[in-house]
């Protein structure tokens, strides 16, 4: 037992705790495997799996700008609301003549605009969040109706690549895009890179690093699934590939997973969910981490109504219903704490991924869409209390076991209580 212990904390990072910060992972590989048997091998067909990509992108986008609001202490319920709002704006510009490439800027700037109106009650004003875009949520709802008139307006081939594009194919026939091949090449090296430059770090620090055998399963395992994952989106149906949409959440998760936990403002947003006065007292600056919050939330909602609406191929009046509940179930399902704090951008996205596959799953099971309903809030309901109550009993916590390696005192400040009981600023930890 003592040397499957070992080989476990060894395998994922030198301590029990890190190994168990994969657990959401193997949840996910658990569904994921549980449909592939019972939709009879139709759940990671290369088909399915790009439906899949292009259904939830605009989901996880939400997920990555909503985990941030969280992690500050906040909720925003517009988002939704937001996104349709955009959408229609710039399709109704697009359609007097704005050339769609002006009309994603147009987006991002109408999205950043309305971020920073909301970001200003907030931070500003010091009205809760919760009020400013539940406002928000029946505000620009109504703007969407109201510019939209109820209808669908279209939008140019050109603007819908975002969303229903591919990747290009070019070079030899090999029977898969080769565009998708060499992503998933520069994702292989990139990993072995990452694992290189980790134990040269833990060598210069004077760490025992992990026995070469380890890595080289560790590196098999991750550049396997790589690997796996690259031929099946390769390999789909003529005429597809990788979804560009796909590159896009790549990219936003690449960028933001490396700020919020690599820079002093990422770590200023974990220090205010976690302590806001203490944090404030350590010399962050509370209202502008709170704008900055806000106003990315807005930013990201409108990139997400964009590409919903290039892949729907117009923009109509129900455009944006119920997503901000789906953003902020993947962002809970992902670990967050509900007091804010803790949470990860990698998280959030797995945690969506979980909701998808399940939705996803239960389709093509042939579930009817009420009963999906009902299961999805049933799952979310029972994984975020069953976490609460190990909590609670001294036991084993997911997320506690996820985000543990996420938390820990500013060096620089004691341990100062706050409202909600917590007792230390908590921030992100660079791994």
């Amino acid at each position: 037992m003592s040397r499957f212990k070992d080989l476990q904390k060894n395998l994922f990072g030198g301590t029990t705790s890190n190994a168990r910060q994969f657990t959401m992972i193997f949840t996910l590989v658990g569904i994921i495997v549980l449909f592939q048997i019972l939709t009879d091998g139709l759940t990671l067909q290369p088909y399915n799996l790009i439906t899949l990509t292009q259904q939830y992108a605009y989901i996880s986008v939400l997920s990555v700008g909503m985990l941030m609001v969280i992690v500050a202490g906040h909720i925003d319920l517009s988002v939704g609301s937001v996104a349709a709002f955009v959408g229609i704006v710039v399709a109704k510009a697009i359609q007097a003549g704005l050339p769609w490439e002006l009309g994603i800027v147009l987006g991002l700037v109408v999205g950043m605009v309305i971020g920073a109106w909301q970001g200003f009650w907030v931070a500003y004003i010091g009205v809760p969040a919760f009020i400013v875009t539940l406002a928000g949520m029946l505000l620009f709802r109504g703007g969407n109706q109201y510019i939209g008139n109820a209808e669908s307006i279209p939008v140019p081939a050109g603007f819908k690549n975002i969303g229903a594009g591919y990747l290009p194919e070019w070079g030899p026939h090999t029977g898969y895009n080769n565009s998708t091949l060499a992503l998933g090449l520069i994702a292989c090296l990139a990993v072995i890179w990452r694992e290189m430059r980790a134990r040269k770090t833990r060598r210069d620090m004077g760490t025992d690093p992990i026995p070469p055998w380890v890595a080289g399963v560790r590196l098999v395992i991750m550049v396997g699934v790589i690997v796996f994952a690259t031929l099946r989106y390769g390999g789909g149906p003529r005429s597809t590939s990788f979804p560009i949409s796909g590159c896009i959440l790549v990219g936003l998760v690449l960028l933001y997973s490396f700020y919020t936990r690599n820079t002093p403002g990422g770590r200023h947003i974990y220090a205010v969910g976690g302590n806001a006065r203490a944090a404030e007292l350590s010399g962050v600056k509370l209202r502008r981490t709170n704008f900055f919050v806000m106003m990315n939330m807005s930013v990201l909602a409108a990139l997400a109504g964009m590409i919903f609406v290039a892949r729907s191929g117009a923009s109509g009046p129900q455009d944006g219903n119920g997503w901000e509940l789906d953003a902020i179930a993947a962002v809970f399902v992902g670990g967050a704490a509900v007091s804010g704090g803790i949470g990860t951008v990698l998280g959030s996205i797995v945690g969506g991924l979980v909701m998808a596959v399940l939705n996803n799953g239960l389709l093509l099971i042939g579930v009817k869409t009420d009963w999906i309903q009902i299961i999805k809030g049933l799952f979310l309901l029972a994984a975020v209390a069953l976490d609460v109550y190990n909590k609670s009993q001294g036991r084993f916590s997911i997320i506690g076991s996820i985000m543990r390696p996420f938390r820990r005192q500013a060096p620089s400040e004691p341990a100062a209580p706050n409202q909600a009981g917590q007792d230390s600023i908590k921030t992100p930890v660079a791994g």
